[in-house]
């Protein structure tokens, strides 16, 4: 039997229930006649329910998928999609710098291909560490970690020396324990959390930074295989297939909206607009919302935002966040999220406490992928590792949730912050053999010192 991932209706019909309660409608007389009919609850960790639900049963999910998005939001006025009521709702929005009008010459701190092969790097030694743990609980994390001698976590995962009783209770992650336990690593395996910086780096040397939602459309159509995609990608990739056009492909039976994958693609426009945080949030807004809204749109512009600080070099993990932040609505979920689990993170000195406390909050509410507690991981980590390398990456993923993406996107910003692929520890970047897999046409085994040269001339352009 063929269960296709994130995307039979019954499945997403639950999910769209608790997102609905998420962002301000009532879904509850929805969800009682889902209950009445006999309709199940959304799968907790894995992208298809293990049942086969009736041609009714289907039927109904698409109907009361379209009867949700009919249902007004209390939290519409407060967090909009549209660029333009963002920034009027943001009033510290960055001002734009003057650039050089020679298209020959960099970007005012452009960062040096030195600095950008540090960030591609850490973004992988961060994705790689996260990969085995992907999907498990927070208390089995720990216990796989803590069995090996490697809690606080400061290396990468292995299992070896991991009692069998504890193995049987927390499995690895199994599609990425093959490739990214310590023992069997050998070059970055491919994951999606590079896939799409490889993307966004073809985008903009087809179409520059004038690049348009239809133009990421474009792209993935033609270089990006749909098995390849994930939640709200997958969803806006069935909508283009299907003729709906941008930016409905982000809301129509769509609820994985404000998930994490907008946040994932961000970096290369944090990259190649350094000191132009402003421009890297536009261009983050652009690609988000091909298949997101509101908070998952709001998590790609703040990590676009932070990235582009960093890249400059003239700035500390802190100010970077503090950047980050001013594109984002203050008063939207995101915004309150972030800054209260940088309220955390300087408050505790035992990173552990900072995760209990967010998962105590956020974690009853929210799927494992969504944005708000991800990106608020993210910052807690950046900030009580004070900006550090390997303290940000094992932070983000001793926190547990989407593990390797969080990993990812703090290994990318600490290691600009860092400034130097030899500022990283050969126990993180050795055994990628700068040797990167993808299914991205033309870049499968390509070097992150060719990709840095390739995201360098990136930011050269006007």
């Amino acid at each position: 039997m063929l269960r296709l991932t994130w995307i039979q209706p019954e499945d997403l019909l639950g999910h769209e229930l608790r997102q609905a309660a998420l962002d301000g409608r009532e879904p509850s007389a929805v969800a009682a006649r889902w209950r009445a009919a006999g309709g199940r609850t959304a799968p907790e960790r894995a992208g298809a329910s293990a049942h086969r639900a009736s041609r009714y049963l289907r039927l109904l999910a698409e109907d009361l998928l379209d009867e949700l998005a009919d249902l007004p939001s209390r939290l519409a006025e407060d967090e909009p999609t549209e660029l333009e009521r963002i920034r009027a709702l943001c009033p510290d929005w960055p001002a734009s710098p003057a650039h050089p009008a020679d298209a020959r010459s960099p970007r005012r701190g452009a960062p040096a291909p030195a600095g950008l092969e540090a960030a591609w790097l850490g973004r992988a030694v961060g994705c790689l560490l996260g990969k085995p743990v992907e999907k498990l609980p927070l208390d089995g994390i720990r216990a796989l970690a803590g069995s090996t001698g490697n809690w606080p976590l400061h290396t990468y995962f292995t299992a070896r020396g991991v009692p069998p009783e504890v193995l049987a209770a927390h499995p690895w992650n199994r599609r990425s324990a093959a490739t990214s336990l310590a023992e069997n690593i050998d070059g970055m395996p491919e994951d999606d959390d590079l896939n799409y910086p490889l993307l966004n780096v073809l985008l903009l040397q087809r179409h520059g930074r004038a690049f348009t939602t239809a133009d990421v459309a474009r792209l993935w159509l033609e270089e990006l295989p749909a098995g390849r995609t994930f939640t709200a990608e997958r969803i806006a990739y069935r909508n283009l297939l299907c003729g709906i056009e941008p930016p409905h492909t982000a809301r129509h039976r769509n609820p994985f909206r404000e998930w994490i994958g907008a946040l994932i693609r961000a970096d290369v426009h944090g990259w190649t607009n350094p000191g132009d945080p402003a421009a890297a949030a536009a261009q983050a807004h652009r690609d988000a919302t091909l298949s997101h809204t509101a908070n998952g749109v709001y998590a790609a512009m703040f990590t676009a935002a932070v990235i582009a600080a960093a890249a400059t070099g003239d700035h500390d993990v802190h100010a970077c966040l503090r950047t980050g932040l001013t594109v984002v609505p203050p008063r939207s979920r995101l915004a309150r999220a972030i800054t209260h689990a940088v309220r955390l993170a300087r408050s505790h000195e035992d990173f552990d406490t900072v995760v209990d406390e967010l998962h105590a909050l956020h974690g009853a509410a929210h799927h494992w992928v969504h944005a708000i507690p991800n990106t608020a991981l993210v910052a807690a980590a950046l900030t009580h590792a004070d900006g550090d390398f390997t303290g940000s990456v094992c932070r983000a993923v001793s926190g547990g949730w989407d593990t390797d993406s969080n990993g990812a996107t703090a290994g990318s910003v600490a290691a600009l912050l860092a400034g130097d692929p030899a500022a990283l520890p050969d126990r993180w970047t050795a055994p990628l053999k700068n040797r990167l897999a993808t299914s991205v046409a033309g870049l499968d085994g390509t070097g992150f010192d060719t990709l840095a040269h390739l995201t360098h001339r990136e930011a050269f352009r006007p």
